[in-house]
């Protein structure tokens, strides 16, 4: 039977995350979980994670009143100094208490239990850059047959992943999860959770560098996710990425491809980029093939489309479901989203994150959106976790700007300067590359720089908050008037 909040009971959870009854009834009924105290409610389960930048067993007791049945703690957090239990002399004698040698290695053997209780089909998704979008596209292509849950937001991590996980009910019949990291070994932890029927890689590229390294080290951590998956999973990766086929082919695991490439098992005939109205294209596959419009531009989005296509051809959705999820997908905010000013001028919000590969990608469906006699404004913020390629990145990007021909570029961050600079010796004139300081400055600028019929793209790290300039360009909010 599956596993239902309301009806399973703390006594149940014990044995999954190998814990240890410390009080309470074994009987208590859990309504759900929480690792928030915030926002618990009463008859849920308060988890206390230990992270960082806090330490859940800090709000234990404002759980306890917020009305938790249950709570979960670390042993090496659960004693006072005096090695008197924290809880045990406040009056809550049916509070159902459990330790657990980690909260978060137990969280997620909580959320791999809960998912085996569930009759699912489960898809992984990871990989440099497009892993979002795919992931939508997947999930907008197979809610059209079947219930399907997906991670919202960044709920792709060590809790977000599980937190999702712990989410699936009788009603869904599919999961479509996406796996981020920034470290060895996290994305084989996140695969033992989540134990996927489908795993697929979008690309390799230079993210999380701090953490990984190199290109290699990127490569040997994203294969996790087929090193990891069970034998009757189905492995996807993007074919046109010749370090990510080969450095999976040592798992020697049924492979299915996706790409541009005529090798490739699934991909795209006579591309027709329409620029802000999307694309089409013919979808191949297996000898057939299917006319196929999107709605969202750039040349990344028929790549990332591919990607979808050949999540759901493998879990035998109907050609006509694929080409309408992907006629009907509309975009994600803050991903290359394309909005027209009253004024004719077009802002590409490119903001949610930024990384090399990403970048480069982003640049190359640019020039398409373009009409003639109008001008690029470029606006980039710094990449972050780049590690010993920091530098060279961000001239490289730079570079770019330059070759696309833009008019002018405002560069924020500590490596703005780096940016700059590559922009300058790559032949864009030196009073057209500036670096600012502020968002407020960077609004005020391409203000004063813009006129009808420009197109300003806007692109950085998620915690460079370029978004505000967007938000600010577009008059949702008064950014000039605020602090930055």
């Amino acid at each position: 039977m599956s596993a239902v909040w309301g009806k399973i009971t703390a006594e149940e959870i014990v044995i999954p995350i190998k814990g240890v009854w410390l009080s309470g009834k074994h009987q208590t009924l859990l309504r759900g979980l929480s690792t928030d105290s915030r926002s618990i409610r009463v008859g849920e389960l308060f988890w206390a994670l230990k992270g960082e930048q806090y330490d859940g067993h800090d709000f234990v007791g404002k759980a306890i009143e917020g009305g938790a049945a249950g709570i979960v703690v670390q042993k090496d957090c659960w004693k006072s100094e005096d090695g008197i239990n924290k809880i045990m002399a406040s009056d809550v004698p049916n509070l159902a208490i459990i330790t657990v040698n980690n909260t978060l290695e137990a969280f997620g053997d909580l959320a791999r239990w809960w998912r085996k209780q569930h009759d699912v089909q489960l898809v992984a998704i990871t990989g440099s850059a497009g892993k979002t979008t795919t992931k939508e596209m997947t999930a907008s292509i197979l809610e059209l047959s079947q219930e399907t849950l997906k991670n919202q937001g960044n709920f792709n991590n060590l809790i977000g992943l599980p937190l999702t996980l712990l989410k699936l009910n009788e009603r869904y019949q599919r999961a479509v999860l996406e796996m981020g990291m920034n470290r060895p070994g996290e994305i084989a932890r996140l695969t033992e959770i989540a134990d996927p029927d489908v795993g697929m890689i979008t690309n390799i590229g230079m993210v999380h560098l701090e953490g990984l390294g190199d290109l290699e080290g990127v490569a040997r951590a994203k294969v996790e996710l087929v090193e990891k998956l069970s034998s009757r999973g189905k492995v996807i990766l993007n074919g046109d990425d010749e370090r990510l086929v080969k450095k999976a082919s040592i798992f020697r695991k049924e492979t299915l491809l996706f790409g541009l490439g005529e090798n490739n098992d699934v991909r795209a005939h006579r591309i027709k980029n329409l620029g802000k109205e999307g694309a089409s294209f013919d979808l191949r596959y297996r000898g057939a093939s299917w006319p196929v419009r999107t709605r969202v531009p750039g040349v990344q989005n028929v790549l990332n489309s591919l990607a979808a296509a050949a999540v759901c051809f493998t879990l035998n959705e109907p050609p006509e479901n694929i080409i309408e999820g992907l006629a009907r997908f509309e975009g994600i905010k803050g991903r290359f989203g394309v909005t027209v000013l009253p004024d004719g001028v077009t802002i590409v919000d490119d903001t949610y994150n930024a990384n090399p590969l990403s970048l480069k990608a982003a640049f190359e469906s640019l020039k398409a959106l373009t009409s003639r006699g109008s001008r690029i404004i470029v606006a980039l913020g710094e990449m972050l976790e780049l590690g010993d390629a920091t530098v060279h990145a961000h001239q490289e990007a730079g570079q770019r700007v330059a070759e696309i021909g833009a008019y002018h570029f405002l560069a924020i961050g500590d490596h703005a300067h780096d940016m700059t600079r590559g922009a300058v010796k790559a032949g864009m004139e030196k009073k057209h590359a500036e670096v600012v300081r502020t968002h407020t400055e960077m609004v005020k600028r391409i203000r004063e720089e813009m006129r009808e019929g420009d197109l300003v793209f806007l692109k950085a790290s998620r915690r460079m908050a370029l978004e505000k300039v967007a938000e600010g360009l577009k008059g949702h909010t008064d950014i000039l008037g605020e602090m930055s």
